[in-house]
């Protein structure tokens, strides 16, 4: 298999990959907290760029490393002295270095993800030892112009132990000119050496009008509204979701368990049937997905925080029959806790698909009863 067709790791089937997106939508405060550093003189050398899975984080970085190879603030501006600070990340796209860095050509720039396994034919589930030690060579390489190198790690969190130990030791002693910027869905899970020698740039699900633009960017023009409620804000979520047609799966689920407790069992049956279709397991791991959302969604609305928006029709009255006071909404949020592990394990072991939703449906149709009958 040639470098054109391996899959790459830190794309999201369906939509551009970071390097290719031409705009970041809802993580303005993490991009004005770097440019002012920037601005100070006193750039970090390692950043970790933090938060749920889809929000943008990579498309953060590939703009931060993107203004930090064609960044000429600091050059010569003649007889003025230097160039005002820049008060923005972008990039002038037909810049030469911008043009290598699509083309994977620019010699000033590492990406270490996760690898393609030959013998397994798939790429591997962890970042490892032998990737992160091309950094070696990386950096033992001068830079063309004397000028900074920069490596995103994507995502920081993938790499096992080795790996993370490799990493660590080019973090503590830095390559002058050197910005790692560290892409972290899940930072408690990093050595705790690693993390201290990073400074964080936080970021935030995105608001439903800041999803809207960032799905038509992505190639979703429709449907934005419920995804923004089922999404938790993600854009890469939403595009999975949209790819398996969420939100009308998630009406589905939420007028079925809207018949509890005198549940439309045929309705449920069918709905176990499409878990079990050999090659749909997407689908599958959706429907678990949405499941377990609607109980969330119930656990908070009965403790007084319903969701602001509607994710299907009729979906508030139904938060409102199922989940009408806190001592309802706290048997909601037990019943999801112990579904979700049963979901899982029950992967783990490859129990029946069909029968695991089944039973889950199951299950919240006793709870609906439990909770109307009583006094």
């Amino acid at each position: 298999m040639n470098d054109e067709t391996i899959p790459e790791p830190d794309r999201v089937p369906g939509a551009p990959h970071p390097r290719e997106t031409a705009r970041l939508f809802g993580q303005g405060a993490a991009e004005a907290a770097f440019l002012e550093a920037h601005r100070s003189g006193r750039l970090h050398h390692a950043w970790m760029i933090t938060g749920p899975k889809g929000i943008g984080k990579a498309t953060l970085a590939w703009r931060i490393a993107r203004f930090l190879l064609t960044d000429e603030s600091g050059s010569d501006a003649g007889l003025f002295g230097a160039s005002e600070p820049p008060d923005s990340l972008d990039t002038d796209p037909g810049h030469p270095a911008v043009r290598r860095m699509m083309a994977g050509a620019e010699p000033r720039f590492f990406l270490l993800r996760r690898g393609w396994d030959d013998k397994g034919k798939r790429i591997r589930a962890e970042i490892t030892v032998d990737e992160t030690r091309k950094l070696k060579t990386f950096f033992g390489m001068s830079a063309a112009d004397g000028g900074r190198r920069v490596v995103i790690v994507d995502a920081a969190d993938e790499m096992n132990v080795s790996a993370a130990n490799a990493l660590l030791k080019v973090l503590e002693e830095p390559p002058k000119g050197a910005v790692l910027l560290l892409v972290a869905h899940q930072p408690a899970r990093l050595l705790p050496t690693i993390r201290s020698r990073c400074r964080e740039l936080r970021c935030s699900g995105l608001a439903p009008s800041e999803l809207a633009p960032a799905l038509e960017q992505a190639g979703v023009a429709s449907g934005a509204g419920a995804l923004a409620a089922l999404s938790g804000g993600s854009v890469g979520a939403a595009v999975a979701m949209a790819a398996e047609d969420g939100p009308a799966l998630y009406a589905r689920i939420a007028a079925l368990v809207g018949t509890a407790p005198r549940l439309d069992r045929p309705a449920a049956v069918k709905l176990a049937e499409e878990a079990a279709v050999r090659g749909r397991e997407a689908r599958r791991d959706l429907m678990l997905e949405l499941l377990e959302l609607l109980l969330a969604r119930l656990a908070r609305a009965g403790a007084g925080h319903p969701p602001p928006f509607e994710a299907a029709p009729g979906e508030g009255d139904l938060l409102a029959r199922l989940a009408p006071d806190p001592a309802a909404g706290r048997r909601w949020a037990e019943l999801q806790q112990a579904l979700s592990d049963r979901a899982r394990q029950g992967l783990a072991v490859n129990l029946d698909a069909s029968g695991l939703i089944l039973d889950m449906v199951l299950k919240i149709n006793e709870t609906a009863a439990e909770i109307l009958a009583r006094p």
